[in-house]
């Protein structure tokens, strides 16, 4: 019969001779929390973890998942403002480096809401039938927090401000930042000064309206994308918009492909048109120069080449 000391042996692991069914606190982990600040308390999971009120009755399951998903999205939009404020701030001060810093991070959220709806997209039809009635007309139509992402990359609609009305907090917000320059307006104050030919009407517009294309932008654009080397800093900060724009529409694509699958072609609990609704959303852009400037850009021609019929 082995001793208890080969059997303890046996239960090490070979490599960090540590037990491999346990993990014993080292020495000097915080333990005693009366006089110091702990991780729930940083975090203020007491109020996080608190906020969920499921309405249905009787409760139904499928209520929290539903509760969480959107939660979780206003958290990751709250980031996306903060990136946001700062990367127009660091271009209006002419720190584009530090500012696609910001913008690299914006992507990363973008990446992580638009993965969730895979997690929602597991609420089948039946399932939020049996709670939808208790939403009243509580819809995600009426996020203050991503109207303001739109405000800010460019898309701006003073009539969005009514709906909002019932809070004075969020309808200030918004009246704010829909009278604030976008980041696609901060972009183009920094390429005129770096001495790009944008239009001074352009500069000089209304930036609470709606941006509209315009062909003097797309001829500077021209110039960027014909010598990318010459004018990396204006060119990598054009695509990483565009990244920026191609992200913002999966998500909506996802968006609208996830409530076409739970709810079909039925309206949407705020009293919009449901699907429909969505499917307009895809036709919009932030940037549409940066898309019309592909059309314009010339291919090279293959040296010797002089036609493509065939005869050299």
């Amino acid at each position: 019969m082995p001793s208890s000391d080969a059997r303890s042996g046996a239960d090490l692991d070979p490599v960090t001779r540590h037990t491999r069914s346990r993990r014993d606190l080292e020495q000097g982990i915080e333990q005693d929390f009366g006089q110091n600040l702990s991780y729930g308390a940083y975090l203020d999971l007491p109020t996080l973890l608190s906020a969920q009120h499921p309405r249905a009755t009787p409760p139904q399951h499928d209520e929290l998942l539903f509760i969480i998903q959107h939660q979780t999205t206003e958290l990751w939009l709250r980031l996306v403002i903060h990136e946001l404020t700062s990367a127009r701030a660091l271009l209006a001060a002419d720190d584009h480096r530090q500012a696609l810093k910001r913008i690299a991070r914006v992507k990363h959220i973008q990446a992580s809401m638009t993965e969730q709806w895979s997690v929602l997209a597991t609420l089948t039809p039946s399932e939020y039938a049996q709670f939808r009635a208790f939403l009243a007309t509580g819809s995600g139509f009426q996020s203050w927090q991503y109207r303001a992402v739109e405000f800010m990359l460019g898309n701006k609609n003073a009539g969005m401000l009514p709906v909002f009305a019932h809070d004075e907090e969020q309808h200030a917000e918004l009246e704010r930042l829909l009278h604030e320059p976008s980041l696609y307006d901060e972009v183009l104050a920094w390429l005129a000064r770096r001495g790009h030919p944008i239009p001074q009407e352009v500069l000089d517009r209304d930036v609470s309206q709606p941006y509209e294309a315009h062909e003097g932008v797309v001829a500077a654009l021209s110039r960027i994308y014909a010598d990318p080397q010459e004018h990396w800093a204006e060119y990598e900060t054009a695509e990483e918009l565009v990244d920026l724009e191609d992200n913002f529409q999966v998500w909506r694509f996802r968006h609208l492909k996830t409530v076409e699958r739970i709810i079909g072609s039925k309206r949407g609990s705020g009293g919009s048109s449901g699907v429909p609704f969505l499917r307009r959303a895809l036709e919009l852009t932030f940037f549409p120069e940066l898309y019309d400037v592909r059309s314009a850009i010339q291919d090279v021609t293959p040296e010797g080449y002089h036609g493509g019929d065939g005869r050299g």
